[in-house]
């Protein structure tokens, strides 16, 4: 066998770039944000969300130009002409670095989500717009997915070959390498050499790919012995839980939506791969087996959409709804087509899939457009039914009483339409400004970093469930929750020879009492506490105890006092030593209880949650003098 020379490879990656320029800037773009991040050290939260941002954008602009260089290439289109259209398509992928930002709408992972997909699907039918080259299109599709997975196995061989390399130069030379080496090689290797490597094997003249009839032996065997057999499995289950339901007269459980979909995805996939073979003598079955598919799967529709009815009809469509039925009315008009339809080209799956995929991104008939209609049209229903819904406004319900189930729900909807885009969902539904009023709440919260946006969402909902007059069917959100910490400002020496003996609290979190002795002095000490702050410390026959409840209660009480003890944490305070030492007399013993740090949580104006407390108890004899 012989292997190429280096020469010959510098070429093949050289004519691939020249053939691919666009894509191969992307790639280049997104390796190089990817690098920057796994190599940062130090925290930074913007840096890092940029670095997010160029790598979606590198993913989609890279699938948007790849479509559109084949789009050009297969209508000899001039050189101007093609390249404005590939400029356009380069644009655009540019273009969605502004629009897509994951860090002020979390709905935006999903529409790159969908924009990678439609994208992938673009890619598989880009060449092949006019009608017929069937034959070609599966050609293509099936050299880019072999290629795909032959970049993925010569990616990993390579990465493990050079990182163990690295790592023996490493050992065997006390040479000193970055720990980053693995990750960012890792980034290299994905980034530069598989898109590459990917980019060299993408068929040139897809024209002549109608007159190629080869077909890999290990798909039949794969799709006969092991997509065909998953498809059967599923769809038997599925049609006996049918006929349970139907016996029982019951409403389907919601995890037959992922039943269905499973059997399709399994059903459609094992049809795509033996297409090309289906018309030989030896393969009748294909034909049959594929009518009687979606035969099977008609039954099984019906069952999704009861499934889902089940959900949408008493509260409404969300965003993950949305998709179920999407798909489902995607899957039936496939199934119609398939049955129904002479021609059976197999393009239709890939192109009607693109299109919904991306309609659903933006627009009215998007997924974020129709569930906030949805969830917006439910809350409207709750306060018209009472009143309290009049010339397109939202108005409190003030007096007026509604059932707690109705309650619950107006809650519900309101917890769904804030967050992302500023309560932009029921602008226009309230007479205030929501954008005004997001911004003021976002401006009380101090710390735009962790939790930012989770924080936000809440103040917004507990604004407006308090402005509609809904708050008070929240479960959680209008509970006064506080947790309180205070702690020694500065840790010291301690200084013992006032003191006969010192011993250390806090390390016994069993509770169980613990014992010590001193045969020296005939002394036996038992400590323990309990977790509603209660601590016991018996000196041979005498008992100190001490509640640490009031005297937590008297620090809260003087907050107003202590503000100059605050520190950056909320409800932390760092104070000095003498605030926190409390002393108990016995017979014969002064014991002074030095608290080091001591946590609790006030909920509702009542104290919960003693968390175990940590100090030191100091015990002096008494009439003894040092």
């Amino acid at each position: 066998m012989k292997f190429p020379s280096v020469k010959i490879l510098a070429e093949s990656a050289a004519n691939t770039i020249k053939r691919f320029p666009l894509e191969v800037l992307f790639a280049l773009a997104g390796t190089i944000a990817a690098t920057i991040d796994a190599n940062n050290d130090v925290y930074n939260d913007a840096q890092q969300t940029w670095c997010y941002r160029v790598m979606m954008m590198a993913n989609l602009g890279f699938l948007l130009s790849l479509a559109a260089t084949l789009f050009v290439g297969s209508k000899n289109y001039n050189t101007k002409k093609g390249w404005l259209i590939r400029g356009l398509a380069a644009a655009f992928g540019i273009l969605l670095l502004f629009i897509i930002n994951p860090d002020e709408r979390m709905f935006d992972y999903a529409r790159f989500f969908l924009f990678s997909l439609g994208f992938h699907l673009l890619v598989s039918f880009a060449a092949f717009t006019t009608c017929g080259h069937v034959q070609g299109f599966w050609q293509f599709n099936k050299t880019l997915f072999l290629r795909f997975l032959g970049g993925a196995l010569y990616s990993v061989v390579l990465f493990l070959g050079l990182l163990a390399a690295i790592y023996a130069t490493r050992f065997l030379f006390n040479v000193t390498i970055d720990n980053d080496i693995d990750i960012t090689l890792f980034i290299w290797i994905a980034g530069i050499f598989n898109t590459l490597f990917f980019l060299a094997g993408v068929p040139q003249d897809t024209a002549q790919l109608d007159e190629d009839f080869s077909y890999p032996k290990a798909l039949k065997v794969f799709t006969q012995y092991v997509l065909i057999p998953l498809a059967t499995v599923y769809v038997v289950i599925l049609l006996a839980y049918e006929v349970k339901i139907a016996l029982e007269w019951s409403l389907p459980k919601g995890l037959v939506s992922n039943l269905v979909l499973g059997y399709a995805v399994f059903g459609i996939l094992s049809i795509l791969l033996v297409y090309p073979i289906r018309n030989h003598e030896e393969n009748k079955w294909i034909k049959t087996y594929g009518r009687s598919f979606y035969f099977l799967l008609i039954p099984l529709l019906v069952l999704l959409f009861l499934a889902m009815l089940a959900r949408v009809l008493p509260y409404g469509i969300t965003e993950q709804r949305y998709f179920l039925l999407v798909l489902a009315g995607w899957l039936t008009f496939i199934t119609a087509y398939f049955l129904l339809s002479r021609k059976q080209n197999i393009k239709v799956i890939p192109i009607s899939l693109c299109i919904v995929t991306l309609l659903s991104i933006y627009g009215p008939l998007s997924a974020l457009s129709v569930s906030r209609y949805s969830q917006r049209s439910i809350l409207v229903k709750i306060f018209e039914k009472h009143g309290r819904y009049k010339d397109g406004k939202l108005l409190p319900l003030g007096k007026v009483k509604i059932s707690a189930d109705e309650g619950r729900e107006a809650y519900a909807k309101i917890d769904y339409l804030c967050g992302d885009d500023k309560m932009r969902a029921l602008e226009g539904y309230i007479d205030k400004d929501l954008v005004a009023v997001s911004d003021s709440l976002a401006g009380g919260i101090k710390d735009k970093r962790y939790g930012y946006r989770y924080d936000l969402k809440g103040k917004q909902v507990d604004w407006l469930s308090k402005y509609l007059g809904v708050n008070k069917f929240s479960s959680f959100r209008d509970i006064d929750y506080q947790t309180y910490s205070f702690g020694i400002e500065n840790m010291s020496l301690l200084e013992i020879k006032d003191y006969d003996y010192i011993l250390k609290f806090g390390d016994n979190y069993n509770n169980d009492p613990d014992t010590m002795r001193l045969k020296s002095e005939a002394l036996k000490i038992v400590e323990s506490a309990t977790n509603e702050g209660v601590y016991n410390l018996k000196i041979n026959n005498e008992t100190v105890l001490v509640d640490l409840k009031p005297f937590a209660s008297g620090l809260i009480k003087q907050r107003d006092t202590l503000n100059q003890y605050l520190k950056e944490n909320i409800n932390e305070y760092l104070l000095p030593e003498n605030r926190l030492i409390i002393t108990r007399q016995t017979k014969s013993y002064t014991v002074f209880m030095r608290i080091e740090k001591m946590e609790f949580s006030i909920e509702e104006g009542k104290m919960r949650n003693f968390y175990p407390t940590t100090g030191y108890y100091m015990i002096k004899k008494k009439g003894v003098t040092k």
